[in-house]
């Protein structure tokens, strides 16, 4: 079994972007859709919301939509037609290049996709089919092994740390690698990032030893505050770079590969022949372009508003007398970050949807064990910090933070 396929039984259970877990087929029981359908009802009439955004009908996306779009595309234009260059997905692409400040980008339905054409085509180029990455990446835990499964390709870890690989601990890599992939952030620890420095001594070692970087940068968007760099100069670390249209700029799906004209061209090639060149596309890429132009901007704002939550949530678990509680980290290096309770998810769970029901304020979404299973009994939830927390003061978070423990022990 590859190193990968350790993590397959995991990934399985892991949470989607909303906080839900699905088995392997993601089909439900219907205890969990009358659940899921209470929580939403829940989240939906709340009146103020700390982490996300309050979930829509069919109808209220197509409505936001429809009102944000006249502003960064030509309604009158034709839809596209397997991403004509000429339409609204090559205008995205053009407009992601020119945020990323690579020479070209090329659009794809998912992000697993993105990750797979990077790497075979990274694979073809070096001679070399082993990936240097780490085992609490999306690769490994949230794609199903792809990476060996669709494109016989193997990993090797730098370090089991939960954090990015130092400089160091390339260079003391045993075998030799021709890809080096960085998560950027490490969602699964954390939403964590190296210092720029760190960042930069990475990479040159990775070029020492004659490998290529590809940066999976799905939230790539919101670290440059971390950094104190722009998304340019950041992105130009690395000869290719995945990025998500949706986890940071709120839309619909999709992803891009961005990096040289060469290497997009390759990667065009590929996405056709995995099954990426879809009919019509412009919802999703509609959506994109929304995000590009409204939701960006607003990211160091989010950014900044995390810490402040980050802290007054610490504050109001020490105050309600809770005995043990991480915040992780401290101070988060995105507008995301994660929380730990020393109780199981289903009584935690239950907290969140009676707070959200009866105070209409929702405070934490989904509560789950994380994976690997950790000690039992405590549970972990995502944070993250969209345009509804920057409405909260850090007194608003601590009064809520009470209300919350106390129905705990309800």
């Amino acid at each position: 079994m590859t190193e990968a396929g350790k993590h397959t039984a995991e990934a399985a259970k892991q949470p989607t972007e909303d906080g839900e877990q699905t088995g392997g087929g993601g089909e439900r029981t219907w205890d969990e859709r009358d659940d899921r359908a209470r929580r939403f009802a829940a989240y939906r009439g709340s009146l103020r919301t700390l982490c996300g955004r309050p979930p829509e009908t069919l109808a209220e996306q197509l409505s936001r939509l429809t009102a944000d779009a006249p502003g960064v595309y030509d309604l009158d234009d034709w839809p596209d037609f397997y991403g004509n260059d000429d339409g609204i997905v090559g205008e995205l692409e053009r407009r992601t290049a020119q945020a990323l400040g690579t020479a070209a980008a090329v659009f794809f339905p998912t992000g697993t996709m993105a990750q797979q054409v990077a790497l075979r085509c990274w694979a073809g180029r070096t001679g070399n089919t082993t990936v240097a990455g780490h085992p609490l990446s999306h690769l490994e835990v949230h794609e199903r092994d792809a990476y060996a499964v669709v494109s016989g390709l193997r990993m090797v870890h730098p370090t089991n740390a939960p954090r990015l690989p130092t400089a160091a601990e390339i260079y003391d890599l045993q075998e030799p690698f021709g890809t080096l992939a960085l998560e950027l952030p490490l969602r699964d620890a954390g939403y964590v990032l190296p210092s720029w420095e760190e960042l930069e001594s990475t990479v040159a070692a990775a070029r020492e030893l004659d490998a290529v970087v590809h940066f999976d940068g799905a939230r790539l968007w919101e670290t440059g505050p971390h950094f104190g760099r722009p998304l340019p100069e950041i992105a130009a670390l690395a000869d290719s770079v995945y990025v998500s249209f949706y986890k940071s700029l709120n839309g619909m799906a999709g992803a891009a590969l961005a990096g040289t004209e060469e290497f997009v061209a390759e990667a065009r090639a590929w996405r056709h022949r995995y099954g990426g060149q879809l009919f019509q596309q412009w919802p999703i890429a509609l959506a994109a372009l929304v995000g590009l132009d409204r939701e960006l901007p607003r990211l160091p704002a989010y950014v900044a508003q995390a810490k402040v939550v980050a802290r007054a949530l610490r504050e109001g678990l020490t105050e309600a007398g809770v005995p043990w509680f991480r915040v992780h980290p401290e101070e988060p290096h995105t507008h995301e970050f994660q929380v730990w309770l020393p109780h199981p998810p289903e009584v935690l769970n239950e907290a969140a949807i009676r707070q959200a029901e009866e105070t209409r304020t929702t405070l934490f979404r989904k509560w789950h064990e994380p994976a690997p299973p950790g000690p039992p009994g405590v549970a972990m939830t995502e944070v993250t910090v969209t345009s509804p927390a920057l409405e909260w003061t850090a007194e608003d978070i601590r009064t809520a933070v009470g209300d919350f423990v106390r129905r705990i022990a309800d």
